[in-house]
């Protein structure tokens, strides 16, 4: 490898929609993402790797082979139930909170970032953050247009070379500047921010599962329920 491929950062992009649950249009979003990456003035730090119709092995297997430095989930998320991967039959397969937040830890000296865009997944950034430096979930059900905004805003921000906190903001914007009214939806966790207490860490996660369960499920990215085929939303 040369010295020019290990100085840059790997960003792994992985999705999922499963078969049974709402169709989102993640081929768009990577498209939109890696060219703007393309165009962008640090275009040389950054390489863009891709992984489709992902089930819970794919998820550690990339992480573990391909080294990224971001990791960015695009797909559906059930709140306090995980996030939505694909099984062997490509039919939906939730991983959970626990199992996501352990995966993590064990690469907390490789990743800087994990995106999770996805509805409700403030609960796992929330686990996640306890290793990892920066971590964006959602707070409620995003759309999936509003999803789409947040990445390609947030990527193209990176691409100049401006930091997670600025890209975090310039993504948020991106989605206000479209005229989707959902741009306080995206929120940034931060590993400094924590007090150390991992038991108020643990109190917080419970708090937003709660408050995941009362919400009514609206048509977007939202966690799909497993009950019910919700219209285009990021949810499980």
């Amino acid at each position: 490898m040369s010295s020019s491929a290990r100085k840059k950062k790997t960003i792994l992009f992985l999705a999922a929609n499963p078969k049974d649950s709402t169709p989102l249009r993640l081929g768009e979003e990577v498209k939109e993402i890696e060219e703007g990456l393309l165009r962008a003035e640090q275009r040389g730090k950054f390489q863009l790797k891709q992984e489709w119709a992902v089930r819970p092995r794919d998820m550690r297997r990339a992480i573990l082979g391909l080294k990224p430095q971001i990791v960015h989930f695009s797909g559906h998320g059930a709140g306090a139930g995980g996030l939505a991967l694909e099984d062997d039959a490509g039919k939906m397969k939730l991983v959970d909170t626990e199992a996501l937040a352990s995966l993590f830890a064990l690469f907390k000296d490789q990743i800087e970032c994990v995106v999770l865009n996805a509805c409700y997944s403030e609960i796992q950034a929330a686990a996640i953050v306890r290793h990892i430096p920066y971590v964006i979930g959602m707070k409620q059900a995003v759309g999936d247009k509003a999803a789409q905004e947040f990445a390609i805003g947030f990527y193209d921000a990176l691409g100049a070379g401006r930091s997670i906190d600025f890209a975090y903001e310039y993504g948020c914007t991106s989605i206000q500047f479209a005229g989707i009214p959902e741009q306080l939806t995206p929120v940034l966790k931060k590993k400094s921010d924590l007090s150390g207490a991992a038991a108020s860490s643990v109190s917080i996660a419970s708090e937003l599962a709660e408050d995941a369960r009362k919400l009514t499920p609206i048509p977007k990215r939202n966690c799909l329920s497993l009950m019910v085929k919700l219209p285009r939303l990021r949810s499980s």
